[in-house]
């Protein structure tokens, strides 16, 4: 089990500077194209949509902060070769002080929402706290595009490896095929007021960290962490997913992400007013506003207002974002907001989700 930390999120800071607007549009949210032991770890919070943690790769172990995301599948961090000014702040990877890595040659590129990432591929021994991966295929970055300022070093992929580059195997896949634990599992609990207390945890289940008992529902489609919803309401009135819908749990984001015309019919219910790429709030809306509830699997999960209504400097701000009416079907992204009110469980065995309410 391995502690988080939240931190000062760079969304704050840049709302501070007035620059977030402008950070926004160049930057838009997209889908990445690309009883046992249980380890826990800690983790910090980067634009409301990343949490890192430290790993170690080579021998001896030079240690990175990653993001570990259930958004895409591969590991990268810079390469000592790396040109790009992004890798002049991050910790680079010096394969020539490695005795245990080898080179593969093949070249890589990697989109994500906020940039790419170019450069090859390496193996090496990749540790995650007491977690060891022999002979891990990942990504060595030459040139970055978009991770400038980023608080962590490179990203650590949970998804599927049907979306791997390469067809390379990812990190769990590894650790679950060397036997690095007995069930293959993994978990998050997101602390929601503290800087300390959030954990993700490898290879088990700490019950300690939620209340009930876990709901399990069937992964939709082997890529990402996906599900089936049934509807989002409001006020006892479906507002949104009205057919049925799909959406994927990623700790990448903290927002919630939806088509853009169902979000801005969310946001009439709330008297919301659109202001730069962002919706204000009513800080006192948070008394009077009613829960958004998502039905999953025949229960339903509600988020309340004191969760979907953040404070910013003296305004309130909503966490619902549009963007993914490219999808189809009608697709949602629930991220750390709706990750923090529910204990999520990754089962890759059975290909399902285990969701309860939080501590």
């Amino acid at each position: 089990i391995l502690p988080l930390r939240k931190m000062k999120t760079l969304r704050e800071t840049l709302r501070e500077k007035n620059l977030l607007n402008n950070f926004l549009e160049e930057r838009a949210y997209r889908l990445s194209k690309r009883d046992s032991k249980i380890t826990i770890h800690p983790l910090k919070n980067y634009l409301d949509m990343a949490y890192v943690g430290n790993i170690t790769i080579g021998t001896p172990p030079q240690e990175f902060r990653v993001v570990f995301d259930t958004g895409s599948a591969d590991l990268w961090v810079p390469s000592i070769s790396c040109v790009s000014p992004a890798c002049y702040t991050h910790k680079t990877f010096n394969l020539h002080n490695s005795s245990s890595f080898g080179q593969t040659h093949q070249p890589i590129s990697i989109s994500y929402g906020p940039g790419i990432i170019q450069g090859f591929l390496g193996s090496d021994t990749v540790r995650i706290g007491n977690l060891v991966s022999l002979k891990q295929s990942f990504g060595l970055s030459q040139e970055e595009y978009g991770f400038d300022g980023a608080p962590f070093d490179g990203v650590l992929g949970l998804t599927y490896p049907s979306i791997s580059i390469k067809g390379i195997i990812p990190i769990f896949d590894n650790l679950w095929s060397q036997g690095a634990f007995s069930e293959p599992v993994f978990a998050f609990y997101l602390n929601t007021c503290k800087p300390e207390g959030s954990v993700v945890m490898f290879g088990g289940v700490d019950h300690r960290y939620y209340k009930g008992e876990l709901n399990w529902i069937p992964v939709s489609q082997t890529r990402y962490w996906q599900i089936s919803m049934n509807r989002i309401s409001m006020n006892g009135n479906v507002t949104a997913c009205s057919r049925g819908c799909q959406a994927l749990l990623d700790t990448r984001t903290s927002m919630i992400h939806g088509p853009t015309r169902l979000i801005t019919n969310i946001h009439k219910l709330m008297n919301a007013r659109h202001q730069g790429s962002e919706y204000v709030v009513s800080c006192d809306a948070v008394k009077t506003l009613p829960p958004v509830i998502f039905n999953i699997n025949g229960i339903d999960y509600p988020l309340p207002p004191q969760a979907y209504i953040t404070k910013a400097q003296n305004f309130c701000l909503s966490i619902f974002h549009g963007g993914t009416e490219t999808s189809s079907p009608e697709t949602w992204i629930l991220g750390g907001v709706f990750l923090r009110q529910y204990f999520s469980v990754f089962d890759r065995r059975n290909d399902r989700i285990g969701l309860a309410l939080a501590v």
